[in-house]
Order: structure tokens, then C-alpha cells, then sequence
């Protein structure tokens, strides 16, 4: 009776919005119906001498089995599908419910009798179901097209790097709608703890974008599970690929999946967080990637970052892990918290960099971004922890000689800063730090403080105006020449002031690592009343050229002591060492279908040659990644 199917791809890959994901498969979303063409050898079958159902088998091994009617129950969520005959040919009208498991389904068409005895099967295909963000009845669904546009659809983004004060950008290629990437996303989950021990329960699940969404961030990292990326930040990637070589995720993805899921070496934090966000928007949930400037890693839950030195401004901190990175990267995703009591639904953080264990597993969130804001700690999930992020304190202490200690700095405003995410409206920056916090010093971020359960640090003794004041000052550091960094001790007092000084610098990773010292200088000095003194250190590149990271900072340390070694300052600071852009010019005009030729070019600020220059180069929809090897005899020279 059926001589064929036609399942409509192209028709319903682009009123689903996948059309650029594949037009020769079918992609749909769930709570938008699709159609079907089924051809048949004569006028096609009518009720009631025969009857048409559908049966869908979901999961790897089919285990989840969902039988579709042609009657619609009101106010169920239920699949049932409506026809419509035509000549020799009859339209299928499949709808699915909003709250649907996401994945790849396989259809059969079942033709019965009117007492149910099956009378034909024909096996229709496969297809997959994402979320769909469009519709209201998702948990995912977010009404602003615009939005949309970006946090969905774009295949092209910009992640941010740096410090609070120097914001890079890094263009990423996110790639959610390249070849087989689909596949990919659901291969990943596939390999999830969860879905290898119960595969059924696991795809039961995936109907909740809670669910999905934290596996995510736990299968981006390989620390527990047959995770795709595995993080290294000691600078040795001789196995593998710096971090700093990635141009996007897709690449990534393709080496995790046809390596059979053994990971990918290696990643930081952009990587993961563009990873997780190219999955994430390929499965249907609004992700955007954000970066936190000054960002705490607080490893023991006092909201404190503590740093502790010795008087000759050694680190002292013995195993003790709480540091505070340059930047952080995440992503965002957009989300109902039906898990939650009401207001918690809107953007979640989801952060797949393996930090702390989260229920026994490397990975955190979804948090909800209001429960930041609002110090309500104890919200599932990891909400302490990312509080801790963009709020806590550093307190920096020196001991002593004879043992003794002393806090000698707390600073309650230097973590959480231009928390950044690309605008919607085009290639720049949209500082969204105003949704994590309450602007620093208000009354109302004391009140979220206590509510937090944080303590009110303060200094040790008594709050007195001190006599002498201390800051660093630096003239611009370009990687490759030498720079200036003018460290200021001012005497607000009515005498004179003996103290010795000590500078230090060392190159550090974004994450705060120390890699090794580059200079150092000391000095004992008197400072007149009311009079300032300036030591200058000057750093130069044959010194610290030897130890900078790939992340090319420098952290420079000012310890001012008085006479009395209660009386101590101390200053830091952060230099990024800034770094030639890459420059490209399209050459001629670009037109659709035609070859383009594109100039790459970049200044080389060091005072040596380099050799053996590779570029990569890649672009969604135009061009797998490709790196262009210079010539041997080609010298990159300094202008």
C-alpha cells in the first residue's frame, strides 16, 4: 500500500531553523509540528477499514519506545499527529510535546485494522529533536529574537581575555551548525556516566534542559568521564596542542569523536566555555559565553582569598590553593528552574573548567545568575562557589621572622569585575556585571553580603589614617621591549618615615600561577613629611622574556615595612604584556560563490627573528581549519 516516504527535510529543516545544519536530514525541534509525505500504490488508506499510527523508538539501543495516535488529548502533553489524503499520496502532520526528550529518534509507520492487527510497517527514518527556544511551552524558551539571532543561530562570537584593566578580544569560531557537529553533541552525551550505566533513565531525562545542560558541563572536561577536553595550565602541551592554538570548538569536537571519545589535549577556560557553548546552542539552549575579570578560585567556601609572603615577599601559602585568576570564562544559559521556587528562571551559569567537584564530579551549575545577585548561597547549583567568584575578599598577610603574623591588605573590591559578554547589537563588549552584583559599596550589596553568610573582615588592631601610602604605576609593556614600572611611597605625615622596600616581579599564568621570577629590587629609604619617593624598577625583556607564559603577564609586588614590622604595606599588580594583532584584509570585493582571497599579516614587536611561522585559519560555513605553513628561508622580522 506504501511505496515510499518522503520525511521533507528541506521544508522542515527551515521552518525549524536547522536548515544550516543539514537539508538532507531531518533536524526538528520539539513543540512545532513537521510533516511527512507518505506515497502510496493507490488512494491512500481511510478510516475506519484501516488505521495509521506511528511508533518511536528513542536512545542508542531504541530503549525508550513512544507509540503516536492520530487523537489529541487536550491538556496532555502527548505526540499525535493529524493527516490529510491527497491523490495517491497522504500528508502526515507530526506534533511533539514542548517537554519532549531531546535526541534521535527512528519512525515507523504502522497500518492496523480496525481491531488493531498491524497490516503494513514501513520504516520511515531517523530524526533528531532539539529544544526549541521559540517555543513557549519550552523551558528554554526566551521571546526576544534578536537574542535568538545571537545565542542561538550565530556560528561566529568573540570571547574575552586579559585583565580588568587591558581587555583582549579573542574571536572564536563556535561552528553549531558544521557537518556532523549535531551528531557529535549527542555522542557526547551518549558517553556520560549516567547514560552508560542507565541508558534508559538517562534518555528519560534529557527531556529537562537542568539535566542536559549539567551533564554538559561535566562531559566538556575529561577529568571524570570520557570528557572531550583535558584542561593543562603548567605551559608543557608537547603532547597534545596549546590551548592558545585553538581558533574554535569544531575541530576539537571532530579529534574527541573520531578518536573514539579519548580526549582532546589540551584546554583552559575559553576552550572549555567555547566548547560548551557550541554544544549547547547545537542542542537548542540559548548559551552565551561570559568572561569574569579578577575571578576568586575559593577552595574553601570563607568567601576569603588568602595570600600569604614572607618579609622577603616569597610565597608562603604551603598547599594552601586559593588564588584569584585574571580571567575566568564560562557561559550562561538561558532556562526555566522548575527544580526551584519561583524567580530563579532566565540566564544560569554553567562552568565545564574542572575547579571543584560538584556531587562528586568536575563540573558546576546551572546556577541561577538572580541567586548570585541576590546572596542566596544555598540555591542548587554551586552557588556558594560561584558567590565566591564574583564577590569574595583578598586578604593578603605577611609572616614574620619570629612567627608572627599580620594582615597587612583587604581589599573588597578588587574580585568581579567587567563581567563581559558580546553585545547582541554587533562585535562589541555588553558589561553585564550589574546582573551578578550590586554595585560595590552600596547599601544593598552589604545587606547581600550577610544574607551570604559572609563575615565583616577587617584588618587586625584598630582603623587608623596611615602614615605612609603606597602604589604602582607602569608605562605600557609591549612583549618584547623593555618597560618601566614606578613604585610610590607617600608620607601623609607630619615626620619623616625610615622603611625598607621590596619589589618583585614574576611571570604567572592567567590563573595566577608563578612560573619564576623575573627581577627584584630592594631599597631602605627615608620618606620626608608630606613628601612622596619614587623607585623605579625597570624590566627588561632579557630577563623576563626567558619566563613569561603563553599568557604573557607579569605581576609585580610592592612590600613597604616601616621600623616597626607591624606597619606594613603592600601593593600588586597585574601588567599584560601587550601583543601584535593579526591584520585581515580581504582582498577585492567578496562575492557569494566566488574564491576570495584574504591577506594575513602582523608586526613582530620582539628584537630577534622568529622562523617557522604557522598560521590557522578557519571560518563557519566557509572553511575547515587550515594552517598555512611559512617558508623556512621566511624570517619574521622585528619593524
Amino acid at each position: 500500500m506504501f511505496n515510499g516516504v518522503d520525511l521533507q527535510c528541506w521544508v522542515n529543516n527551515r521552518a525549524h531553523r536547522t536548515e544550516e545544519m543539514d537539508t538532507e536530514r531531518l533536524l526538528v525541534r520539539r513543540g512545532q509540528p513537521f510533516s511527512l509525505l507518505l506515497q502510496c500504490t493507490d488512494a491512500p488508506p481511510q478510516p475506519p477499514k484501516h488505521r495509521l499510527a506511528l511508533v518511536l523508538h528513542l536512545g542508542k539501543e531504541g530503549d525508550v519506545v513512544v507509540k503516536v495516535s492520530d487523537t489529541q488529548v487536550r491538556g496532555q502533553s502527548q505526540w499525535w499527529f493529524s493527516q490529510q489524503g491527497a491523490q495517491s499520496e497522504l500528508i502526515l502532520t507530526v506534533h511533539s510535546p514542548a517537554d519532549a526528550p531531546v535526541g534521535q529518534y527512528s519512525m515507523t509507520v504502522v497500518l492496523l485494522s480496525p481491531d488493531g492487527q498491524l497490516q503494513e510497517k514501513i520504516p520511515v527514518g531517523s530524526f533528531y529533536l532539539l529544544f526549541n527556544p521559540w517555543c513557549k511551552g519550552d523551558p528554554v524558551y526566551l521571546p526576544d529574537e534578536e537574542q535568538l539571532q545571537e545565542y542561538i543561530l550565530n556560528e561566529n562570537g568573540i570571547l574575552y581575555q586579559g585583565s580588568w584593566d587591558s581587555i583582549r578580544s579573542l574571536p572564536w569560531n563556535f561552528g553549531q551548525f558544521e557537518k556532523d557537529v549535531v551528531d557529535i553533541c549527542f555522542e557526547i552525551l551518549d558517553n556520560s556516566p549516567a547514560a552508560l550505566k542507565d541508558p534508559e533513565t538517562d534518555t528519560a531525562n534529557r527531556a529537562d534542559p537542568v539535566y542536559v545542560s549539567r551533564t554538559i558541563t561535566a562531559m566538556v572536561n575529561a577529568n571524570d568521564d570520557r570528557g572531550v577536553v583535558s584542561g593543562r595550565w603548567d605551559g608543557e602541551y608537547s603532547d597534545g596542542v596549546a590551548p592558545t592554538r585553538w581558533t574554535g570548538s569544531v575541530p576539537i569536537l571532530r579529534r574527541w569523536s573520531e578518536g573514539g571519545a579519548q580526549r582532546v589535549r589540551y584546554g583552559q577556560c575559553w576552550v572549555f566555555s567555547g566548547v560548551a557553548c557550541t554544544v549547547l546552542r547545537c542542542l537548542g539552549i540559548p548559551t552565551r559565553c561570559v568572561t569574569n575579570y579578577s575571578s576568586a578560585h575559593d577552595t574553601d567556601g570563607n568567601l576569603t582569598i588568602d595570600y600569604w609572603y614572607n618579609e622577603q615577599l616569597e610565597n608562603v601559602s604551603n598547599g594552601r590553593k586559593d588564588m584569584i585568576w585574571n580571567y575566568h570564562c564560562w557561559v550562561e544559559s538561558w532556562m526555566d528552574r522548575e527544580d526551584l521556587p519561583k524567580g530563579y528562571d532566565g540566564w544560569q551559569v554553567l562552568d565545564p573548567t574542572p575547579q571543584e567537584r560538584s556531587d562528586g564530579v568536575f563540573c558546576c551549575g546551572p546556577c541561577p545568575v538572580r541567586a548570585i545577585k541576590e546572596g542566596e548561597v544555598g540555591v542548587k547549583y554551586d552557588a556558594t562557589f560561584v558567590f565566591s567568584e564574583v564577590n569574595a575578599d583578598l586578604a593578603t598577610w605577611i609572616i614574620h621572622s619570629d612567627g608572627e603574623r599580620s594582615q597587612v591588605s583587604l581589599n573588597q573590591r578588587t574580585v568581579g569585575r567587567n563581567i563581559s559578554t558580546k553585545s547582541v547589537y554587533g562585535e562589541q563588549r555588553e558589561d553585564i556585571t550589574y546582573l551578578y552584583k550590586y554595585p560595590e559599596g552600596s547599601r544593598k550589596e552589604r545587606e547581600v553580603y550577610e544574607k551570604a553568610g559572609r563575615r565583616v573582615a577587617q584588618l587586625n588592631g584598630a582603623e587608623q589614617q596611615p602614615q605612609l601610602e603606597l602604589s604602582i604605576r607602569h608605562a605600557q609593556a609591549v612583549h618584547g621591549t623593555d618597560f618601566d614600572v614606578i613604585v610610590e611611597v607617600r608620607n601623609m605625615g607630619g615626620e619623616d618615615a625610615p622603611a625598607r622596600l621590596t619589589i618583585t616581579s614574576h611571570a604567572i599564568t592567567y590563573n595566577s600561577l608563578h612560573l619564576g621570577e623575573c627581577q627584584r629590587k630592594s631599597a631602605s629609604l627615608t620618606v620626608p613629611a608630606q613628601k612622596a619617593h619614587k623607585e623605579v624598577l625597570r624590566l627588561r625583556y632579557d630577563h623576563y622574556g626567558l619566563c613569561v607564559s603563553e599568557h604573557h603577564l607579569i605581576r609585580v609586588t610592592a612590600l613597604l615595612q616601616a621600623n616597626n614590622h607591624h606597619d606594613v604595606l603592600l601593593q600588586e599588580v597585574n601588567i599584560p604584556l601587550s601583543m601584535p594583532q593579526l591584520m585581515v584584509k580581504v582582498l577585492g570585493e567578496a562575492m557569494v560563490s566566488r574564491k576570495v582571497t584574504a591577506k594575513i599579516s602582523f608586526t613582530n614587536p620582539l628584537p630577534v627573528s622568529l622562523r617557522g611561522g604557522v598560521f590557522t585559519v578557519e571560518g563557519a560555513g566557509l572553511t575547515s581549519a587550515r594552517k598555512s605553513q611559512l617558508p623556512r628561508r621566511f624570517y619574521l622580522v622585528r619593524r
